[in-house]
């Protein structure tokens, strides 16, 4: 396919999201399936001006005056792909499969706007009902890390050193630009790439096949690099999901002692058993009814909770999610998160460490939480996190966002990963 017919099925992709309110990753599924004809090369080029155009939807739409798909589409090209207008029309002039051509209207919003005119939250691509908690989590660095959040992502890795250390993961990777991460002790990073550029399929390579590494953004990585969990400790993953944390965890643990995961969704947890067998743990329980825990109240050493969440850390990866956040949506997460804290409590033996994360962004979730929970639970108390992080990860190491050393914040701008939160709270001996 010319680069004509590419943008026109990334109009159609981002018209059925529109329209039926449905998942990127769906709609582009769907596309793939009713034209066979488009190649690997083609749907990754559709796939990036889909992304490119959500991530930065709004501003986008008001340098275009337009916030129709194919003046998203158009914005994409002219923004973030270093097209002209004058070279797009005389490329798709002889194109059948090309869209409509850019319109009089747009290109001159275009040429005459000035972005710095725009309110704020459209200069920072989010919601403006969520601008509130950007400013009272960053600050007045609030719209630098909101733009960071509509970047492209990296392609992040964990080396299993169950199998293989990092070096040797790099080196077999090596064709696909793999380099080692800048903080996680075992993360591999591979570059995002520009314009129809598309990421190596790594999980097709025969040394993950071997178990040598997982796909797991570097923000995932550092966070269960927090935990430190102990050889012989005994730790329970409470949210494990499909179980990046429990593998990271078990794998710090040199299969020694042992990690419980367990998730009330059933469904998220079932990758999990393949993924514990291909990186060769041998220190992991799976639960999947609470009952199972019932013997494990007040003996673990550290319980972390990986608490249902807005996501809003990872709207670099999940454009789409960004858009239909809504305040309701917020408040059922912080509900759930203070449920899974009040039950994964009980679990933690004197002494212990209650550990709390996200991949949220918003103060509602985070520090709001633990303060919440610790001032209803006087029993534990928040024990700094920061200053873990230099022995952890290196002098030289990029820095969090925490404000006073108790808690941390990973944020795209700050430490170039996705957005998570972390907390670790004592329990009184």
């Amino acid at each position: 396919m010319r680069l004509g017919g590419r943008v026109a099925g990334a109009i159609d992709v981002l018209a059925d999201i529109e329209t039926r309110k449905r998942p990127v990753a769906d709609a582009l599924k769907d596309w793939g399936l009713a034209h066979r004809f488009a190649g690997s090369g083609d749907r990754a080029a559709i796939g990036n001006i889909v992304y490119d155009a959500l991530r930065m939807r709004l501003s986008h739409a008001y340098l275009m005056d337009d916030e129709s798909p194919t003046a998203l589409a158009y914005a994409v090209l002219l923004r973030q792909w270093g097209y002209s207008a004058e070279a797009l029309a005389s490329d798709f002039a002889d194109d059948k499969f090309a869209p409509h051509p850019l319109s009089v209207d747009n290109l001159a919003a275009f040429t005459s706007r000035d972005l710095s005119d725009a309110p704020l939250h459209i200069q920072g691509d989010i919601p403006d009902w969520v601008e509130p908690s950007f400013e009272a989590n960053f600050g007045e660095d609030w719209l630098s890390e909101a733009k960071a959040l509509a970047e492209r992502p990296t392609l992040d890795l964990r080396a299993n050193t169950l199998k293989a250390g990092r070096d040797k993961v790099v080196k077999a990777l090596e064709r696909s630009g793999a380099r080692p991460a800048s903080i996680a002790r075992n993360g591999i990073r591979i570059a995002a790439g520009d314009g129809a550029s598309r990421l190596p399929n790594v999980t097709a390579e025969l040394s993950f096949q071997k178990g040598w590494f997982e796909v797991q953004d570097e923000g995932s990585q550092i966070v269960a690099d927090l935990v430190q969990p102990g050889e012989h400790d005994q730790v329970l993953d409470y949210c494990a999901g499909g179980g990046g944390k429990t593998l990271a965890m078990s794998a710090a643990m040199n299969n020694k002692g042992q990690v419980h995961a367990y998730d009330a969704d059933r469904k998220r947890l079932a990758p999990i058993i393949e993924r514990l067998r291909r990186a060769g743990t041998r220190n992991v329980q799976v639960h999947d009814d609470p009952q199972q825990l019932n013997g494990l109240r007040g003996k673990l050493d550290t319980v972390l909770v990986d608490a249902p969440c807005t996501g809003t850390g990872t709207w670099r990866r999940r454009p789409d999610t960004k858009w239909r956040l809504t305040q309701k949506n917020l408040d059922e997460r912080i509900a759930q998160q203070q449920e899974a804290l009040s039950e994964a409590a009980v679990f933690v033996k004197p002494g212990g460490a209650l550990v709390y994360v996200t991949c949220s962004i918003l103060p509602e979730e985070n520090d709001r939480q633990v303060a919440r929970f610790c001032a209803e639970n006087p029993g534990f108390s928040i024990a700094p996190a920061a200053q873990n992080w230099g022995a952890l990860f290196g002098a030289q190491a990029p820095a969090p966002r925490s404000s006073d050393g108790s808690t941390v914040t990973l944020t795209p701008a700050s430490t170039d990963t996705d957005g998570f939160f972390f907390c670790r709270m004592q329990r009184k001996a």
